[in-house]
């Protein structure tokens, strides 16, 4: 009984830990975020960043972008400018 808990303990403590962090995609808040580079992930950075900033009502700006595998394109979440 004590193994099957401890099995069972290990388990949720692992499916814990691998939702924290830095996952796959983006990962951000209200002020910008990151995105990890891949190929893929540079062709839909800018959708992604946009579609981030426009939950808190703001528009993204890409601000740098490493072009390298364990790397990140970083943006900002601004309020639009009005004229």
């Amino acid at each position: 009984m004590f193994r099957e808990t401890a099995t069972f303990a290990a388990l949720v403590a692992v499916l814990a830990l691998a939702a924290c962090g830095i996952g796959p995609g983006l990962t951000g808040n209200d002020t910008g975020g990151i995105i990890n580079w891949t190929p893929d992930h540079q062709r839909v950075a800018r959708a992604w960043a946009s579609e981030h900033c426009a939950r808190y009502g703001k528009i993204a700006r890409i601000s740098s972008v490493y072009a390298r595998y364990g790397q990140y394109i970083s943006f900002e979440c601004m309020f639009p400018r009005h004229r």
